[in-house]
């Protein structure tokens, strides 16, 4: 399975929207496959999101390896 990356692409926040780019640029780069999911598109998707990260309030980016939650944007720099 591929690397998930739950997103939003409505968002007024700058520094979400930094997060989730350097994200997807860093995947592109080192050719990692992924799918990029619009949490805002569907609410049944954020909820998703927010189970497999175990945290009711949990905001995108959120990274999963298929179905095993690997964290948010901290984490992905910490392992980057």
């Amino acid at each position: 399975m591929p690397v998930k990356v739950f997103y939003t692409s409505v968002s007024c926040s700058t520094e979400i929207k930094k997060k989730q780019q350097q994200i997807l640029d860093v995947l592109s780069a080192k050719k990692v496959e992924f799918e990029a999911i619009d949490i805002s598109q569907d609410s049944n998707t954020k909820d998703e999101m927010r189970e497999m990260a175990n945290d009711p309030t949990a905001l995108p980016p959120q990274i999963c390896n298929g179905n095993e939650h690997c964290g948010n944007y901290e984490a992905f720099l910490g392992g980057n």
